[in-house]
């Protein structure tokens, strides 16, 4: 994935960034800029690695103050593409814009409009924790949906390809009014962000992050659907209180019986396997069924992984059949390795079946 993304840094990307600069300065060296770009290591740089090269090549080749390049970029990010190649101007803004707080702050703010200021933010959090926290309060009230999720997103502790945000990880309780005003946001893009960094802070907090759940639980549907994603590690490590507050409680009633496993595949096969579902429960029983994959690591250890089946309702008395597979084909994300693994069954997070299979 990272691969193809870095691809969106092509040379016509590049070109086209050139033309747009030029035609807002006509003293632009775009030969220069892209004799820069093109240096001995371009090929080999990996996504943010490209759009920080991007950005120093850029410094050098404007040689300008920083306010007079930030009028600059906001004349030019309009008519480049948007999406995830816009970075580069919030990217700018995060190297070289630390020592102008009030302009950086009101680019940020811009460019997240038409990309995302996302990892551009963190280095002022890091800077200065209370008034960027301020800031995203702020935000949180925003018109516009970037500007609101940019309040969530910016402020996540462990934001994938982001920095650490260390201080939060430790306390992030900074963040919960934040979090607050966002909770009914009108905008799935912003739900999905406050219900990933209810997710991050369940990582350290979890004890938080089901007060907050418990609390929020019923205002509203949109308001739900946070909740479940934002505990869905809680939920997956079979978190009873998570699970509980989602009607998927414990139940010895619900029996996992004939489970059959191929007994042994290969590298690149896909596993098979089938079960049934008993209850002998006296009411209809909300279940979330999931199996868990003991693999083997490359150094001879054990890691589980749980993947989800369905969520639904069984009746009493009823019997659900499951058949599933599962690809032990090498991605870029997980490798497989020869050993002996074990696959179990798991109902409202509690195991009820286990076998082994080799792989070879």
């Amino acid at each position: 994935m990272a691969e193809e993304l870095r691809n969106l840094f092509d040379k016509d990307y590049i070109n086209e960034l050139s033309t747009s600069i030029k035609s807002e300065y006509r003293n632009f060296d775009s030969r220069l800029f892209q004799s820069l770009i093109y240096d001995d290591m371009w090929n080999e740089l990996a996504l943010k690695q490209r759009v920080r090269h991007i950005t120093n090549c850029l410094h050098k080749t404007l040689a300008m103050e920083f306010i007079e390049v930030l009028e600059l970029l906001k004349k030019v990010a309009p008519h480049c593409r948007g999406g995830l190649t816009g970075i580069v101007f919030p990217d700018y803004v995060e190297v070289y814009g630390l020592e102008f707080w009030n302009e950086s702050i009101k680019a940020l703010e811009y460019f997240t409009q038409l990309s995302t200021s996302e990892f551009a933010v963190r280095p002022f959090v890091m800077k200065n924790q209370s008034l960027m926290m301020d800031q995203f309060l702020k935000w949180s009230k925003h018109p516009n949906e970037h500007v609101r999720r940019l309040a969530s997103e910016g402020s996540r502790p462990r934001l994938p390809w982001g920095i650490a945000l260390t201080s939060l990880k430790k306390d992030p309780t900074p963040i919960f009014p934040i979090l607050e005003n966002l909770k009914a946001d009108p905008s799935l893009y912003v739900r999905k962000s406050v219900a990933n960094n209810l997710n991050d802070i369940s990582k350290d907090h979890p004890e938080l992050v089901l007060e907050i759940a418990q609390k929020w639980y019923g205002d509203n549907i949109d308001t739900n659907w946070i909740i479940k994603r934002g505990i869905r590690t809680l939920m997956k490590k079979g978190d009873q209180q998570a699970l509980e507050l989602f009607g998927f409680g414990t139940n010895p009633n619900l029996i996992v019986e004939e489970l059959t496993v191929t007994d042994k595949l290969t590298i690149g096969d896909a596993l098979s396997f089938s079960f049934q579902l008993i209850s002998s429960d006296e009411k209809p029983t909300k279940i979330r069924v999931e199996y868990a994959l003991d693999f083997v690591k490359a150094n001879g250890k054990h890691s589980t992984k749980l993947f989800k089946i369905a969520e639904n309702v069984i009746n009493s008395g009823e019997k659900k059949v499951y058949t599933k597979k599962h690809s032990f084909k090498d991605l870029t994300t997980r490798k497989h390795y020869p050993g002996k693994h074990k696959i179990s069954i798991v109902v409202n997070g509690e195991t009820k079946a286990s076998e082994y299979f080799l792989v070879v």
